[in-house]
């Protein structure tokens, strides 16, 4: 797994601090950034999150760049509405080789591994089988319409790789970019950086929650899983371990 933060809005807990400033003073545009540094900054966006008062947060976003994770963790992330995606097509790209993620209690065990590999290489060769026969398929069909065989050949290939993948497994390798602002970031880590979350997406979480707090200590300076700040909101299905998730978001 590889996770890039490639872009973020330029000083951030600043533009936040301004942004909250405005609303709990008469101060106009002109003067909402004056007296609103180092040590000011932290105190307005401490009172803030004291306040549960979140939204001058979403005035600030960050733009992630991630590969070496499967679809499983796509499907999940996605769920987070308020973001933006994009994210490699297996409509227009073909995989002449797909790569896979392979879970750590597979790869544990030898027996499962081998068989977890030899599904993968069968998907492939059922993949690049299934492009063949609707390549052929399709191009033929250009063909007799009169279609130049330059461009029969290229819309067969768009149309063979579009159904072929069908047959991929959510284990299939992908790449994707997206931003969200920090106040849906907040909820993305206190959902996703829980010990109940699935590991993958967890461990991608993790890695994010590390980058933004690089940048911006102060507006991340509680970010993390629910327990945190209060009791596990998880119920009889707690993992039980309250006292170690929070030493160790002490210590990132």
């Amino acid at each position: 797994m590889k996770v890039e933060l490639l872009r973020y809005t330029q000083e951030g807990e600043k533009l936040v601090a301004s942004a909250a400033k405005l609303c709990y003073s008469s101060v106009g545009i002109g003067e909402i950034e004056d007296n609103l540094e180092g040590k000011s900054i932290e105190k307005f966006l401490d009172m803030l999150m004291d306040l549960g008062h979140e939204s001058p947060m979403e005035h600030v976003s960050f733009t992630f760049g991630v590969e070496g994770v499967s679809r499983t963790l796509t499907h999940q992330l996605v769920r987070h509405r308020i973001a933006s995606y994009s994210q490699q097509s297996q409509r227009y790209v073909r995989l002449e080789q797909f790569e896979y993620i392979i879970p750590p209690s597979i790869a544990e065990n030898e027996q499962a591994k081998k068989i977890f590999i030899e599904a993968m290489e069968k998907d492939q060769q059922y993949y690049n089988r299934l492009t063949d026969i609707l390549f052929n398929k399709y191009y033929n069909d250009f063909i007799k319409q009169g279609v130049g065989q330059k461009e029969a050949k290229r819309k067969a290939e768009k149309l063979a790789i579009e159904d072929a993948r069908y047959v991929f497994p959510n284990a299939c390798e992908t790449k994707i970019v997206f931003t969200m602002n920090a106040r849906s970031l907040l909820n993305f880590f206190r959902l996703r950086t829980c010990n109940r979350a699935q590991w993958e997406i967890r461990n991608m979480a993790m890695e994010m929650l590390k980058l933004v707090k690089g940048v911006y200590p102060i507006l991340f300076k509680h970010a993390g899983p629910a327990c945190l700040k209060g009791a596990c909101p998880e119920g009889n299905m707690t993992c039980g371990k309250i006292l170690e998730v929070r030493e160790r978001f002490a210590n990132i």
